[in-house]
């Protein structure tokens, strides 16, 4: 996890030097970062497809989880969709808070989508692996999230100033 925070420092900064240039109006933000967060979209509607691809080959999970317990696989494939989504839900108003209150934000933004694109990836194939194997993800995941909320308290005292 220290890794992830250590490259989520490091693309953050570069980054938001890259960015400090912009000209961009917000509502140009705005329709950048929807754009690139057609990705962070797809994961969650990648996770979800995922649940219910295994459990339309399982007599065993076909019925839903009110039928009892559920196979290993669709338990697996579930934690992984609750965790996606758990990011989504906070990543897309973060990103979206960002173009619009932040001039220098576009660059941020891609890269907190692609980071976001590369957490999920390695979180779902570390998952059946153990909790160090799915760190990584999770972190590459979150930790730019949180990068991206504490830049948004920055320029919201900034701007209050």
């Amino acid at each position: 996890m220290a890794a992830a925070l250590c490259v989520t420092l490091l693309v953050s900064a570069l980054c938001l030097y890259r960015g400090a240039a912009t000209t961009l109006s917000p509502s140009e933000r705005l329709i950048i970062t929807a754009k690139a967060d057609v990705i962070v979209m797809v994961w969650l509607a990648a996770t979800i497809a995922n649940v219910a691809r295994l459990r339309f080959f399982s007599p065993d999970d076909i019925a839903g989880s009110g039928a009892g317990v559920a196979t290993p696989q669709v338990e697996r494939a579930r934690a992984i969709l609750q965790n996606t989504l758990e990011q989504v839900v906070f990543a897309l108003p973060v990103h979206m808070s960002l173009a619009l209150l932040v001039a220098s934000s576009v660059p941020l933004t891609l890269a907190l989508a692609a980071l976001f694109a590369t957490g999920r990836l390695l979180f779902w194939i570390g998952y059946a692996r153990d909790a160090q194997a799915r760190a990584f993800g999770f972190a590459l995941t979150f930790y730019p999230t949180v990068a991206g909320l504490l830049v948004l308290v920055v320029e919201s005292v900034k701007q209050s100033l």
